[in-house]
């Protein structure tokens, strides 16, 4: 769609992951609606078209990382994506894949847990490999932190499948800076990624920031430093929960909170002013940070990815944004 208005301008941004792998947009699709649901249903052709359709649509958006984990509908989101790339193994060349592991669930007398362990990891990468129909991956993410890392151990694991080919990259998600740098303390590569929940809905990235030295700073659940140290080193940030599960759509305008029903007007009279529709505006606001952020969008209505993709031609001005921010707070900036 054209912008509404001419002093409405494109935006430029250079994201810090495009250093590594030259093309990659500057919007993610997240595989976790895919392959029909969590549940033990085998995955079926209804599922497989569905997967080839939302492949098609985000390609043609300008959307062509790819996030996958092998946890995702119990595994069978790589299933039908791996499924539909050995029914048209050309798309291979047109996108990105990253997947994650590190995740365990509960089952055989064990409690759910995270596992970085070199059999684990390893196990993981080659189910992740088989079931995406692909030899290597683009990016691999450590799902979320293991206590019980063994940091050389690990860092073996993940140089030798650099090492055979298997995985070009490796990024991590849902870390702090300090478990950032522990990690590549030991490993010879850089961490290109770190996924974390960003969004208008759950701003702590934010608040860790602008509420130091302020009554109630203590509240915020988001480590300090992370942001700057992922800036500082050109590590991309990762936004997954980017669109807030429509909260700012139409259903934000009926909210019984006042702060969403203010933020959902704000954000349909700038779709309005822009031309475009609302999950834009939530993504713009993501774009227009200087972090250079990549929102993970997970939908898997074919409207709201193309929707989603517009985002990218917005440059939201200081004023819209800073409104955006505070009105989704609930409470003026101290």
């Amino acid at each position: 769609m054209t912008n509404s208005s001419d002093s409405i301008s494109k935006i430029d941004n250079n994201i810090p992951l495009s250093k590594h792998l030259p093309g990659v947009g500057q919007i993610a699709y997240g595989c976790m609606g895919l392959g029909g649901g969590w549940n033990d249903n085998p995955v079926t052709a209804v599922d497989i078209k569905q997967t080839r359709s939302v492949i098609d649509t985000a390609l043609e958006s300008g959307i062509n990382l790819f996030d996958h984990a092998d946890i995702y509908t119990f595994s069978k989101a790589e299933q039908a994506f791996g499924q539909a790339l050995q029914q048209a193994p050309e798309l291979r060349d047109q996108m990105f894949i990253q997947s994650k592991c590190g995740i365990r669930f509960e089952g055989q007398g064990n409690v759910g847990r995270y596992d970085f362990s070199a059999g684990w990891v390893g196990q993981s990468v080659e189910g992740i490999l088989n079931r995406l129909n692909t030899e290597k991956l683009d990016v691999l993410l450590l799902h979320r932190p293991d206590p019980l890392m063994e940091l050389d151990e690990l860092a073996r694991t993940l140089e030798n499948l650099k090492a055979q080919g298997k995985v070009d990259f490796f990024g991590v998600s849902n870390m702090n800076s300090h478990q950032i740098q522990y990690l590549q303390s030991v490993l010879g590569q850089p961490i290109v990624a770190n996924q974390i929940e960003m969004s208008l809905a759950k701003l702590d990235w934010l608040n860790d920031g602008v509420m130091i030295n302020s009554q109630g700073h203590h509240k915020s659940d988001f480590a300090a430093g992370t942001l700057e140290h992922c800036q500082m080193k050109g590590i991309q940030l990762q936004a997954w929960g980017c669109l807030a599960q429509g909260r700012f759509a139409e259903q934000g305008l009926y909210s019984e909170h006042e702060n969403v029903k203010k933020t959902a007007h704000y954000v349909a009279q700038l779709a309005n002013q822009y031309g475009v529709e609302s999950e834009a505006i939530v993504l713009a606001f993501l774009l227009r940070h200087p972090a250079g952020i990549q929102p993970v969008i997970g939908t898997t209505n074919l409207g709201r990815i193309k929707a989603s993709s517009e985002a990218t031609q917005i440059n939201l001005t200081r004023e819209e944004w800073y409104n955006l921010y505070v009105y989704s707070r609930g409470q003026a900036l101290p």
